[in-house]
Order: C-alpha cells, then structure tokens, then sequence
C-alpha cells in the first residue's frame, strides 16, 4: 500500500518524464516526436490499403474489415510498446537507480505513461475514422477508457516483473519479444473467435488480451457494455490484480540488489 501511496505522490514527477521519454526518444531526428504518431497512422495506412483496396476483405458482421480490425490492433500495439519498452526502463536508465532518494519504481509508469499519451491520440483518430465512413459517435465510445485503465493495471503488473527481473536475467528482454509475437496472433485481432474449433475457446478466453482487444470492438463496434459479459471482467481482473500485486512484491523484494548489478 505505501508503494501505491509513493506512486501518487509522484505523479507530477512521472508526467514531467513521460514529455522527456518520448521528446528524448526520437531525438535527432528532423520530425521528433511526430513519429510517435506517424509510423502506426502509415501503419494502419498499410493495413487499410491491402484489405480494402488490396484483398478487399469481406464485412465482418456488417462492419468494414478495416474498422473491425482497427481498434483490437490499437489495443494489442499499446499493449505490447507498453510492456517491452517499461521491461527495459530500469536497465536504460541505470544510472538513476544507484539515486538513493529516486524512486526506481516510477520508471516503468514513465514508459507507460508516455505510450499512454500517444495512445489517447489515436483514440481520437479512430473515433474519426468512424465518423469517416458514416457511423455515428455513441455513448459506448466512452467505454473505452474503461477498457484502458484495464490495459495499464495488467501491464503495469508484468512491468514490474519483467522489469526487475531482466536486470539479473538479460534473456528475459528476448522472451518478451517472442512472446509478444506469438501472442499477437494467437489473440483474436485478425480472426475471429467463431473461426476455431469450439474446444479451443476457452483456452483463447484465458489470455488476459482477449477481454482487452473485444472490449475495444465492443466499445466501437458491436455497442455492448463491459457489465454485459461478467465472467470474462471477473477472470481479467482476478488475474490483473493478482499480477500487479505479484510485480509489486517482486519488484520491492529486488530493488536493493538492482544498484550491485547494474
């Protein structure tokens, strides 16, 4: 609980230096910081042009495939910057960890919160992308936000596993790299549920992304409101919860030997 309390004492602090992560993390370059938006506006461009001008995909449930698609592939990219840059937040920046009066457990939330920042502006770009082809704004957009606090309790859990545990087990950054590509097509961003056997569902179900990526498509696409599936939000936040107090735990049990190894 007190690292919770230290957490949002620190707040101002994380804000100020989730604006200098991403300015210093294109530094160099001509355009800066516009990157962040630019490679996934070119990417769903790409995205947009073989599937509705390429291969011209079929509707899924009356929708355009690309307006389908969108909001889980936006759900799983923030999902997946969010936890492998916050794994190597504390290796980056070594040398803040051997500040004693630092609290080396905001640097994961500083990796966080500058993809959150970015994100949030392609919420809006989706909500246009809706008003673009004809469909009207509604309260189930709002949900959202909802589903994306949800997003930042589960990564926030692993980040401060993964995070902490890097530092003694370097291969840990690789494993998350594979994972993460593996998980990106065994959750439902490209397909859907209905396209497997029946016997799989419910091991499909047990990955924590899957509440995520539907509750985006629900928030936008099929109108239906979080309270409306109960089992999937009991699951997701038994194992969110349960995560985010386990990272915690990890993380304070490791903090004092970070500066000895680094």
């Amino acid at each position: 609980m007190g690292t919770i309390i230290d957490l949002f004492k620190s707040r101002r602090l994380i804000y100020e230096l989730s604006k200098k992560d991403l300015q210093v993390r294109y530094l160099g370059s001509y355009l800066g910081i516009l990157w962040a938006f630019i490679q996934p506006i070119v990417t769903i461009l790409i995205f947009w042009f073989i599937f509705q001008v390429g291969f011209k995909f079929t509707p899924v449930d009356n929708f355009p495939f690309i307006l389908w698609f969108v909001p889980a592939f936006l759900s799983w990219n923030f999902f997946a910057d969010c936890l492998q840059s916050a794994t190597n937040s504390v290796i980056e920046n070594s040398y803040l960890v051997k500040k004693v009066v630092f609290r080396v457990s905001i640097l994961p939330i500083i990796k966080i919160n500058s993809a959150l920042l970015v994100h949030c502006f392609f919420i809006v770009f989706l909500l246009g992308m809706f008003v673009y082809y004809g469909y009207d704004l509604s309260l189930y957009n709002l949900q959202v936000f909802y589903y994306l606090f949800a997003t930042v309790i589960l990564v926030l859990g692993l980040s401060f596993i993964t995070s902490s545990l890097v530092i003694f087990l370097k291969d840990v950054g690789q494993f998350i790299s594979m994972i993460l590509q593996f998980g990106f097509w065994i959750t439902p961003i490209f397909w859907t549920l209905e396209t497997v056997p029946d016997k799989f569902h419910s091991l499909i179900r047990l990955n924590p992304m899957y509440y995520i990526v539907e509750g985006y498509r629900d928030s936008f696409v099929y109108n239906q409101w979080f309270w409306e599936k109960p089992d999937l939000a009991i699951y997701f936040w038994t194992v969110s919860v349960f995560l985010f107090i386990l990272g915690l735990v990890i993380f304070k049990r490791l903090r004092p030997h970070f500066a000895d190894v680094l």
